[in-house]
């Protein structure tokens, strides 16, 4: 059958009967005239010619239909109207030939109905979502363009697939597997339940990368059926905005950090000025709970006197919408009141309206420091608020108002060392804009070279360092160099920052200026030396005294002892006496050169430190004291199961000297008892001598340990003065420290504090 395709509105159509609607129909029409000419509308004309080159009408259906329309059109050339279920062969549903006389021919009129499913999956690829329809056992059936797309496969190789094929290695937001029974297709089949926006990552084998998904599943089932027949997924990349909500809590993490290295605050507040949890900062500050600060609760932990001006001040700043600013003491957790500057701004949204404040307590010192640049701050930080995000806006807010009003020099890193922002103290440090600082790699910019010109390689580097491993690293010196060329000698402490998987993602490093501290350390080391050279010249001239003065004391001992053997009884009793004080006056000067002797050895002596039983030490001054103990029934007891790191030899002359006195100054008609014991505290142990004797009023208490220095007659008390100056020495000459504890007429307990042997 020949077929000619004139154009729609040609002489042909215009001879039919409603040619203008028949043109116009979406659906195929095709008319037969009584010569066999063949007419199509545009709809036909375009179906037909995705099959026929030659337009052929016919090329539209299966063959198996073709018997039915040949007689249909002979029905309608007789003048019958017939209507014909036909198998298309671009559609699985089967289309409805109407065939009806018309003009001495036939007019065929073709309808085919969409699958429901078709359209759906049409629908799906326009909002750009994918779409599955899956057995029971979970192979996919049908996938749309967009569900190939999203997958990183055909929709050939997404046909007859396993959804649950482990290639997609499927996980949880949290980085663990999907196990097949919780997937949301195989909950669907289970529970025959809707399983809506289930979130979840599967591997893109084209892009090499993870796709996020949200994924709702959706049973079908035939009528009367108790078993499911299919399910249908519908899942949209989420990909973008996964990414996103990493990046603000990275972002969130970093400027957290921020928090913790500065000293200062930082609060937040509803449009109607009222507190609201959480405010982990002043709860640590002030130790009030949420309860206690909830609303103005928080005025309670302001000092009563500035109370009125603050709530005035803080009442007008919320009316007006306005910066907030005053100063008023703050009561610490400890209960003390600190004096601080308190400022608070405004944030607005993009219409100008108020959605928060933010504001910082500083100690009242460092905020006088930062006003100009706090200043600068608040119109920075108005700015940024207009152009991000509420959640980004939040986090750059606190991030500016910290690292402006932050005393230090403070800049952060990303994982190549480069600089991505700084504050006005660091710039000022280090003698270059802010501007000029961001971008830059921070070692070749300002920390190149050491102190003595050589050059400082990134494999020493401590900030370096903490980008590799993660680790907080404190330096005490250093030098960074200033803009102009010169070292600025420096200490800092570098805080890494960590991306959602734990790994360092940058660092935070807080920078201080030790010029002053150095020159001061320069100082007072000067001035160390200049006591050590007088101590030691002090030391020489009491040991070459002590030891000069030895050679005339001892001829006038000789002398007075020949005198005495000589002339003991020849001479009148005054004589006697005289010789007896000259005596008793040697024997003084004697034994106060021998102490003097020992405290000028003590002072130049070089310790050997090993390891001491006090026990054993105790058994010792036992022995040195037994004379007494054995004189007058005193007694001596002690519980000290410690060892200490120190010189036993010195250790006994300290804990005799202590032993001794206790004996010596009791009360009078009252046997003495001595009582030592020992405890460990940390690296030290803390010894105690109490004695029951007459005690020592305590403005005398700092008095007894210096050199010379007696509280009673000599023929009260015998002594020089010289021991517990000496038990000073040793004690500290070993590390420690003494003191005392004493009420006259109540006994006295000495302490000391050794060095513990290493456990």
């Amino acid at each position: 059958m020949t077929v000619t395709l004139p154009d729609a509105g040609s002489a042909a159509f215009q001879t039919l009967d409603a040619a203008a609607l028949l043109a116009a129909l979406p659906d195929p029409v095709a008319h037969l005239g009584a010569d066999g000419q063949v007419t199509l509308n545009r709809a036909a004309q375009a179906r037909v010619a995705q099959y026929s080159a030659t337009g052929d009408w016919m090329a539209l259906f299966q063959a198996s239909s073709v018997p039915a329309i040949r007689d249909a059109v002979q029905a309608a050339l007789r003048g019958e109207t017939r209507q014909v279920t036909v198998q298309v062969v671009d559609t699985v549903a089967p289309g409805l030939l109407t065939v009806a006389p018309s003009a001495g021919g036939a007019l065929l009129h073709l309808h085919v109905a969409r699958d429901p499913l078709e359209v759906a999956l049409e629908l799906m690829d326009g909002l750009g979502l994918g779409m599955t329809v899956q057995a029971p056992d979970t192979r996919i059936l049908l996938a749309n363009d967009a569900a190939a797309r999203i997958l990183g496969l055909s929709r050939d190789q997404l046909m007859g697939r396993d959804s649950m094929d482990p290639e997609w290695r499927a996980v949880h937001p949290d980085g663990t597997d999907f196990p097949g029974e919780t997937h949301p297709s195989v909950q669907a089949l289970r529970t025959l339940q809707v399983q809506r926006e289930v979130p979840m990552g599967v591997y893109h084998p084209q892009a090499q990368d993870w796709r996020w998904l949200q994924v709702t599943a959706i049973p079908r089932r035939a009528p009367g059926a108790t078993q499911p027949k299919q399910v249908t997924t519908v899942f949209a990349d989420v990909t973008e905005k996964q990414a996103m909500q990493t990046e603000m809590r990275r972002r969130e993490r970093r400027y957290r950090s921020l928090v913790r290295a500065t000293s200062q605050i930082v609060w937040d507040a509803f449009p109607d000025g009222d507190f609201q949890p959480p405010q982990a900062e002043w709860e640590a500050f002030t130790g009030q709970t949420p309860a206690q600060y909830r609303g103005v609760g928080w005025l309670d932990a302001v000092h009563p006197d500035d109370r009125a001006h603050t709530i005035a001040e803080w009442q007008r700043a919320v009316r007006d919408g306005d910066l907030y600013s005053t100063e008023h003491r703050l009561r610490r957790a400890d209960g003390q009141y600190v004096p601080m500057q308190v400022r608070a701004v405004p944030v607005t949204d993009e219409r100008g309206q108020l959605v928060e404040w933010v504001g910082t307590h500083s100690d009242l010192s460092a905020i006088r420091e930062a006003e100009q640049a706090l200043r600068a701050l608040n119109a920075e930080l108005e700015g940024r608020v207009q152009q991000r995000t509420e959640d980004l806006a939040r986090v750059t807010r606190f991030s500016t108002l910290l690292l402006t009003a932050a005393g230090e020099g403070i800049f952060g890193l990303d994982a190549r060392g480069v600089t991505t922002f700084a504050n006005p103290a660091a710039a000022r440090t280090l003698g270059y804009s802010i501007e000029r600082m961001i971008g830059q790699p921070q070692h070749d910019l300002v920390h190149h070279h050491h102190e003595d010109g050589r050059p400082y390689s990134l494999a020493e580097c401590p900030i370096h360092q903490t980008l590799r491993d993660g680790q907080t690293r404190r330096v005490e010196r250093d030098v960074m160099w200033h803009a102009q060329g010169h070292a600025v000698p420096v200490a800092y402490v570098v805080t890494p920052t960590h991306d959602e998987h734990g790994q360092p993602s940058g660092a935070v490093v807080m920078v201080q200026d030790i010029t002053e501290r150095i020159r001061a350390q320069e100082q007072l080391q000067e001035l160390i030396e200049d006591l050590e050279r007088s101590n030691q010249d002090l030391e020489q001239f009491a040991y070459v005294a002590s030891h000069d003065l030895q050679e005339p004391l001892r001829t006038v001992g000789s002398y007075t002892e020949l005198l005495a053997r000589r002339y003991q009884g020849q001479l009148d009793p005054r004589a006697d006496q005289y010789l007896h004080f000259m005596q008793d006056a040697v024997d003084r000067m004697r034994s106060l050169i021998q102490d003097l002797l020992g405290f000028a050895r003590l002072s130049r002596a070089d310790l050997t430190l090993t390891p001491v039983a006090l026990d054993t030490l105790l058994r010792g001054v036992q022995q040195n004291v037994r004379g007494t103990l054995d004189a007058d029934g005193s007694s001596l007891t002690w519980d000290t199961p410690d060892q200490v790191m120190g010189q036993a030899s010195l250790l006994t002359q300290l804990l005799t000297n202590l032993v001794s006195n206790g004996l010596k100054f009791h009360r009078p008609g009252e046997a003495a008892h001595v009582q030592v014991t020992s405890r460990r505290e940390g690296d030290m142990i803390h010894v105690q001598v109490r004695d029951n004797g007459i005690g020592i009023a305590p403005e005398y208490h700092a008095r007894i340990f210096e050199i010379f220095q007696r509280l009673h007659r000599r023929e009260t008390y015998a002594g020089n003065g010289m021991g517990l100056a000496i038990c000073r020495k040793i004690t500290e000459h070993h590390g420690g420290r003494i003191w005392l504890d004493s009420t006259p007429d109540q006994g006295s307990t000495f302490h000391l504090t050794l060095p513990a042997v290493p456990s």
